[in-house]
């Protein structure tokens, strides 16, 4: 027997549509399990202003949530044996550095958890080689760290997929997009979901909408950003075609919620077990913190390819446990875990707002709902 009642469904799905109602996002998903059973499945709005209306199978842009897909495909190579997060990337990636240099001493550990220095470079400001994953993995090999490697947690926004994606790619000998297809979407069902479109899908993604700083919201203070700019590109057919593995998943909040209910049940779901309970533990271990004084700006708290909970400014309710581990994507979405009350829950939405303020406060109002129904 579920958790939840049908009255807590009632009132978290009320406080859904009252975010559509009052113009937070034209268009977004709920989906929730609890104890591995689907609970919660909801949609609602329109897929862009004045377009079609938004169901359960509508595919959004998942921005930085697409980066624990790419993880857990790495996460799984370890956990056969093919390399350990402790090697040199140059161990699997030779071309990645020159002998005796910084960068030859980054470890897959510190790609993982955000501290190998590679956080940001020209490729950021370049989506026109976003498509061409020769030309990016080039540009990588050029890199040189911007902090001493393992030193300085610095959040990885594109590179960490790239970097990701060419270690399993090394290793396996298997494209990202492909691998993360054979072995985490497939084996669980995400049939919705994937890194980029491939040439025989349609274009069929969600339209984004940047909302200015503040916008039907109460304003606290100064806004933080571009984040409407940032988004832009994500739109074009091209970059929804290209294979950026931190950052253009497309997919659904019930794909979402069940990969992340798989990860708060030890790996397993229905008799598939993606991953060891061992391996889920590691991966989910407290490896780099940093406060509102360092390279974020805010708190952070990284795990090995996952944000964890615990600070102030974790999507994952205002209340959320340092136990609790996923990820968010450009103020637009948000998938998380809780082990120790067996919930995987998934929020996509094609509205990108402030992520500081705005989208936190509209996540974790239902990641608190959520909660209180379970207590």
């Amino acid at each position: 027997m579920s958790r939840l009642s049908d009255t807590d469904r009632e009132r978290i799905a009320d406080l859904f549509d009252r975010h559509l109602e009052v113009g937070l996002h034209h268009g977004a998903q709920l989906a929730v399990y609890v104890d591995g059973e689907p609970v919660i499945d909801l949609a609602g709005g329109v897929e862009a202003p004045g377009g079609p209306a938004e169901t359960r199978e509508t595919r959004h842009i998942l921005f930085s949530s697409t980066k624990p897909y790419a993880a857990v495909t790495l996460h799984s190579l370890v956990e056969e044996g093919h390399l350990e997060y402790d090697d040199q990337v140059v161990d699997h990636w030779p071309t990645f550095a020159d002998e005796g240099t910084e960068k030859a001493a980054i470890t897959v550990r510190q790609v993982l958890s955000h501290t190998s220095g590679l956080n940001q470079g020209e490729l950021d400001d370049r989506p026109d080689l976003w498509g061409d994953w020769d030309a990016v993995v080039e540009h990588l090999e050029k890199m040189e760290p911007n902090f001493t490697p393992g030193e300085t947690p610095a959040y990885h926004a594109l590179t960490f997929g790239w970097l990701v994606g060419e270690l399993v790619r090394r290793v396996s000998g298997t494209p990202i997009e492909a691998a993360v297809e054979a072995r985490v979407f497939d084996p669980l069902g995400l049939d919705d979901t994937g890194i980029g479109l491939r040439d025989d899908e349609d274009d069929d993604v969600a339209t984004l909408v940047g909302f200015d700083e503040f916008d039907r919201c109460r304003d606290p203070g100064e806004g933080l950003g571009d984040h409407t700019e940032v988004a832009a590109p994500f739109n074009a057919e091209e970059i929804h075609r290209a294979v950026i593995p931190a950052a253009n998943g497309i997919g659904t909040a019930g794909d979402m919620a069940r990969f992340y209910a798989c990860l708060a049940n030890g790996g397993e779901l229905e008799g598939t077990q993606l991953l060891e309970p061992e391996t889920v533990d590691r991966m989910t271990r407290l490896e780099a913190e940093t406060d509102a004084d360092g390279t974020l700006g805010r708190e952070g708290r990284f795990a090995l390819g996952f944000w964890k909970g615990g600070t102030t400014v974790a999507p994952y309710g205002s209340l959320s446990p340092a136990h609790v581990f996923g990820h968010a994507g450009l103020g637009s979405s948000v998938g998380w875990a809780d082990p120790a009350e067996n919930i995987g829950f998934a929020y996509v939405t094609n509205g990108v707002r402030d992520g500081s303020y705005e989208h936190v406060a509209r996540v974790n109002a239902l990641a608190d709902a959520v909660r209180q129904a379970l207590r």
